[in-house]
């Protein structure tokens, strides 16, 4: 009898000397696990925020200028990139030497476009004119000239073919693009005070530039926009439900029109599907689709129509430019439209359709 009890309690010790054994390991487990997280976190950190101080700098000198937040985000790209690729030096240390390797990497390393190198050159000149407070001058690199190309425009058919092939919301954008000779910025960024039916004309609020310009309401558009803004006032009464409401407006302006903003006048034609945190003020909105959910649908529409062309959005404005002037419309009308400045950017869609030619016809066309 005291055998079998003591054996019992030997047999209570083990077992708790083991269940320390392994909540020691345990423990040693998650401290070794925990300090990696730490560790990680600590690191990462450090990684983004190394340069933070300068890099705010930078960002307020962007916003007290009123740049774009696309152009904020390519310029905060660039100077971290520039930074990084000189070993995190400070860029007051730095000078036309420096920039010019960069450069040079860019072009030889990364192979980037024309436009992409002169991007990278005016996010530094940006940085280094309102922030470290130099001029760069001297510097034994140029603006590279971009080529020259004549853009990719579709027939009347073609164009119906790919909006065909295209559903809901995104079959009723390539119809703007094509119908009213909207930018894809400016299409989705619609709001429903921007639409007008009495008077058939779209307001376009600071397009490219900064201006703000009309364009005309197509008729066999109407019927759809009617649903797709009653569409967008459902999801804005779900949202007042929620206690949420407000619409993404640009920088500060939530301050200066407060609780209107919850107004239906100033909600997207095209909202979101999410919610999100708007990222200049901070408070939770509703923004408008993303261009990538729209450009995946147009990549669907044009394989499926078996189009051989490289088509892109801003294929449906060229398109719309080229149809009026072939439809006998004013050139000064379709600038107007499409909001050029000069008539000399307008005047590419003449060479684009061959008028140019006068009535010319090749050698081989002629029968002898």
């Amino acid at each position: 009898m005291l055998n079998r009890v003591s054996n019992h309690k030997d047999k209570n010790r083990r077992l708790r000397e083991s269940e320390n054994f392994f909540a020691g390991k345990c423990d040693l487990r998650w401290q070794i696990w925990e300090f990696s997280l730490i560790t990680v976190f600590i690191y990462s950190n450090w990684e983004g925020n190394l340069m933070s101080p300068f890099i705010e700098s930078v960002r307020v000198e962007i916003r007290t200028r009123q740049y774009s937040l696309q152009t904020e985000k390519s310029y905060l790209n660039w100077v971290r990139a520039f930074i990084r690729f000189h070993d995190r030096r400070h860029p007051k240390e730095l000078g036309n030497q420096e920039i010019e390797q960069f450069l040079n990497h860019l072009a030889v390393n990364r192979q980037v476009s024309s436009a992409t190198q002169n991007q990278a050159l005016c996010a530094l000149i940006f940085m280094y004119r309102y922030v470290v407070g130099r001029e760069i001058e001297g510097l034994s690199y140029a603006f590279t000239k971009a080529p020259k190309r004549m853009p990719t425009v579709l027939s009347a058919a073609e164009a119906q073919l790919i909006i065909s092939h295209m559903q809901g919301k995104y079959k009723l954008i390539t119809a703007l693009l094509y119908g009213a000779g909207l930018r894809i910025n400016e299409a989705l960024k619609l709001r429903v005070k921007d639409v007008d039916f009495n008077h058939g004309s779209i307001f376009i609020f600071r397009g490219k530039g900064g201006k703000d310009r009309y364009s005309i309401l197509p008729r066999s558009l109407v019927e759809p926009l009617r649903q797709q803004i009653e569409k967008s006032k459902q999801v804005h009464q779900r949202d007042v439900g929620d206690g949420f409401g407000l619409t993404s407006l640009p920088a500060s302006l939530i301050r200066k029109y407060g609780n209107a903003a919850k107004d239906p006048c100033w909600q997207y034609v095209f909202p979101s599907s999410t919610r999100c945190q708007h990222p200049h003020d901070g408070y939770i909105c509703r923004h408008h689709i993303h261009h990538s959910a729209y450009r995946k649908n147009l990549r669907q529409a044009v394989l499926k129509s078996g189009i051989a062309k490289r088509i892109t959005a801003h294929t449906f404005r060229h398109t719309f430019a080229t149809q009026l002037l072939l439809n006998g419309s004013d050139i000064r009308t379709v600038q107007d439209l499409l909001g050029h400045s000069d008539v000399r950017t307008t005047e590419i869609y003449t060479h684009v359709i061959g008028s140019r030619f006068g009535g010319t016809i090749s050698p081989i066309d002629i029968q002898r």
